[in-house]
């Protein structure tokens, strides 16, 4: 059976509300985008190159594997940018799972679900998921660009600040601000763990995320426990259904 699509509108409202939601994440935004243009820029990319390729990829982790591909302002070879396509897969699987799980709460159009998914991140999709429900008009189409784009906004004024400048600023790794986000989930992970089989589940794919972690890259670990944690948690919840 095919999923109802159904033709949502952006609400400017709730796009404000969307975008004003992830604010507090901007300070540990800021600093790694910067260190992203100070790396860029040292290997040899201009100004305007570190811009573009915030603007076009939009995603941290590949950007500075990127990076290291630029030394010295050369163009990487087709052996390393068959790598780098490879690595950036790697680190980015986690987004099928991401828009798998958008997709049943808010379906949308084709051409949507092309402008949401450039933008979808992370942080993003974890504060959408929680907050989005609680919104006075549910999780729509305009709290969701509203949350992508603020993410966007700052991501691309700091490459900017860090590209003019980042020789001056403070080393990110310095200032601590790398236990932002996993503080940020955990926030946004505790008010979920409704009932015991969600308490297990949570648990036991922590500790796989872990061990995984000491082995693979974490955007193959997150698909990888992701898939693993639902097909758990559908078991332990058939097994209880069926005692009932």
């Amino acid at each position: 059976m095919t999923a109802r699509v159904v033709k949502h509108k952006v609400d400017w409202a709730a796009f404000g509300r969307g975008f004003r939601v992830m604010v507090p994440l901007w300070a540990g935004v800021v600093p790694f985008a910067v260190a992203y243009a100070v790396t860029a820029r040292a290997n040899g990319l201009s100004v305007w190159e570190t811009c573009l390729m915030s603007v076009t990829v939009f995603a941290g982790a590949s950007q500075f594997a990127a990076a290291g591909q630029f030394m010295a302002g050369g163009v990487p070879g087709v052996a390393s940018a068959l790598a780098l396509v490879g690595t950036t897969f790697v680190l980015n699987a986690r987004h099928v799972l991401y828009g798998l799980s958008l997709s049943r709460q808010l379906p949308l159009s084709r051409a949507q679900r092309l402008v949401a998914a450039q933008f979808l991140t992370d942080e993003a999709y974890g504060m959408v998921l929680v907050a989005g429900p609680r919104d006075p008009g549910g999780l729509s189409l305009g709290f969701l660009l509203g949350a992508e784009l603020s993410l966007f906004a700052a991501w691309n004024a700091a490459t900017l600040l860090g590209a003019l400048a980042g020789a001056v600023l403070p080393d990110p790794d310095a200032l601590g601000v790398g236990v932002i986000f996993p503080l940020a989930f955990l926030g946004l992970l505790v008010p979920l763990l409704a009932g015991r089989v969600a308490v297990l589940v949570a648990l036991l794919s922590g500790l796989g995320a872990w061990g995984l972690g000491q082995v693979l890259p974490g955007g193959l670990v997150v698909l990888l426990v992701g898939v693993g944690g639902a097909l758990l948690g559908a078991l332990v919840s058939t097994r209880a259904g069926g005692r009932a």
